[in-house]
């Protein structure tokens, strides 16, 4: 999953990205309202963590102007404020969650997780497809009663393909949402992953489909 987190504080930004990098999300950084602009008119993200008080304004204009445009893409709001007026306030704009600092780091990552449950209308972290099962949670594949542990990249691949079986998905779109603007990789990084998921899939009837000239595809025999 690619996540936008807009903070100021370099600190707990630099903390913040680091643990979600660990679970393998692909996370930009925007320490100002003008940066996470620029970001979102050339980038769509599974996520958005909003700070409220920044340099250049306040990020509930964000947070505004971002739903009446229309996009669905959930956001979380990290705010010092802790009064309930306050709090209803954010959700009314349009938050799908907030989370009052200090941060617990275990907790944000279960709320990202659950936001994007919900978004994807799942209750829980098991994905089921044909004769497979996926888990998001422990990045785990089972085929065959067999599991498969599935390294970063490749739980972050197959994420995404998984949760829009059928749909297409270019080179260059599956590189975006996989590598963030500080990574310099070409779209043959996305061959490998893709072969190495296949290698994992052979016993499967879940497949990886190449739809020439065009990008992958998961599809059920």
């Amino acid at each position: 999953m690619r996540f936008l987190l807009i903070e100021d504080n370099a600190q707990l930004a630099e903390a913040v990205v680091d643990r979600l990098m660990l679970d393998g999300h692909v996370v930009d950084h925007a320490p100002d309202l003008q940066t996470a602009c620029s970001f979102t008119d050339t980038t769509s993200y599974d996520l958005i963590l909003l700070d409220i008080m920044l340099p250049d304004g306040d990020g509930r204009s964000f947070l505004e102007t971002h739903r009446n445009q229309k996009s669905k893409t959930p956001v979380i709001v990290l705010t010092a404020r802790s009064e309930v007026s306050d709090r209803v306030g954010i959700l009314d704009l349009g938050a799908d969650d907030y989370m009052v600092k200090p941060i617990d780091f275990s907790e944000l990552e279960a709320r990202c997780r659950a936001v994007l449950r919900r978004r994807g209308g799942a209750a829980h972290n098991l994905l089921t497809l044909g004769d497979l099962r996926f888990d998001s949670l422990s990045g785990t594949l089972k085929v065959a009663d067999r599991d498969i542990q599935l390294r970063t990249r490749e739980l972050r691949l197959f994420e995404v393909l998984a949760n829009a079986p059928g749909q297409v998905f270019s080179k260059s779109a599956l590189v975006d949402r996989l590598f963030s603007y500080d990574e310099d990789v070409t779209e043959n990084a996305i061959e490998v992953y893709v072969a190495r998921l296949r290698r994992h899939l052979q016993a499967s009837t879940v497949k990886i489909t190449t739809i020439r000239g065009l990008g992958y595809k998961l599809e059920t025999e």
